[in-house]
């Protein structure tokens, strides 16, 4: 047998719609290069929203799986990571070597990779820790060293802090960086330096809304509210409970020295209250 015309189909791996047309097979070769396949498909669920993205890659063979998380940009299979389970994400990376792992942990958001981290056996775990940056390997460790169903192991360090003279304008330049969850950029915690958790004395919040409405070279400090902080051992039912009541987007967590570590986001708690398998429904 020889080959002579190869019919095309316009399509995802995955979907069902096709458009047909015959070509010959001198103008296809370079279509059966596994690497293309791959890398059009990635291509291809580039602009889809993660959650979407993490849904198809669960129903892909697993070789399949880790090919299109090679072919992914980092910033990208750092958020698809995200929207898996913990043991889906350990077997998506399982063949990345350390240098392409530490950049995609690079990329993803503090309380997200400790729970990963967290999943990982002890001498991966201390690999990775040891390649990481200094500073962010020392806030893994801080993170991972609070129980789970705790709110110091749903929170985040990654906070908008000012301090008390810093002024509205500031603030919403902060606010405005695209790369901020919104439940982040709710609002602007303001404590004494430093200004990275933790902090020096928490003094309050001032939420996105007020900051609106004030003038711009108005100082945080006089348009502080003091809404109530949780301490890092509290409960996760606690937590959600805490959120509820005051209608919060975020609340932080402080220390018995009123230092603020974090702050839990309503996102995380939903992620942590739901049933583990909740994606697959």
């Amino acid at each position: 047998w020889q080959i002579s015309k190869v019919r095309l189909s316009k399509r995802g791996l995955l979907s069902g719609r096709s458009g047909n047309r015959l070509v010959d097979w001198q103008e296809t070769s370079e279509l059966f290069a596994p690497s293309t396949a791959i890398a059009a498909e990635a291509a291809r669920l580039r602009d889809m929203h993660a959650s979407d993205v993490a849904t198809i890659i669960r129903a892909l063979p697993t070789e399949q799986r880790r090919q299109l998380a090679d072919a992914m940009d980092d910033e990208r299979l750092a958020d698809v990571l995200e929207e898996l389970p913990e043991d889906e994400q350990l077997r998506l990376i399982e063949n990345l070597d350390m240098e392409r792992l530490t950049s995609v942990f690079d990329e993803m958001e503090y309380d997200d990779l400790a729970d990963l981290l967290g999943q990982m056996g002890i001498d991966q775990r201390t690999k990775v820790l040891a390649a990481m940056d200094d500073e962010d390997a020392e806030t893994m460790r801080q993170l991972l060293s609070y129980p789970s169903g705790t709110a110091g192991s749903l929170m985040t360090p990654d906070i908008i802090v000012l301090g008390p003279d810093s002024t509205v304008a500031e603030a919403l330049a902060q606010i405005r960086d695209p790369e901020r969850l919104v439940s982040i950029a709710a609002q602007v915690f303001v404590a004494h330096a430093p200004h990275y958790p933790p902090t020096g004395t928490y003094l309050g919040v001032v939420h996105f809304q007020r900051l609106l409405r004030e003038r711009p070279s108005l100082l945080l400090k006089q348009c502080l509210e003091n809404e109530p902080t949780i301490d890092p051992m509290l409960a996760d039912r606690d937590v959600a409970k805490r959120l509820a009541s005051y209608n919060m987007l975020a609340v932080g967590v402080c220390d018995t020295n009123g230092r603020l570590l974090g702050a839990v986001t309503v996102d995380d708690v939903l992620d942590n209250a739901l049933p583990a398998d909740w994606r697959l429904k």
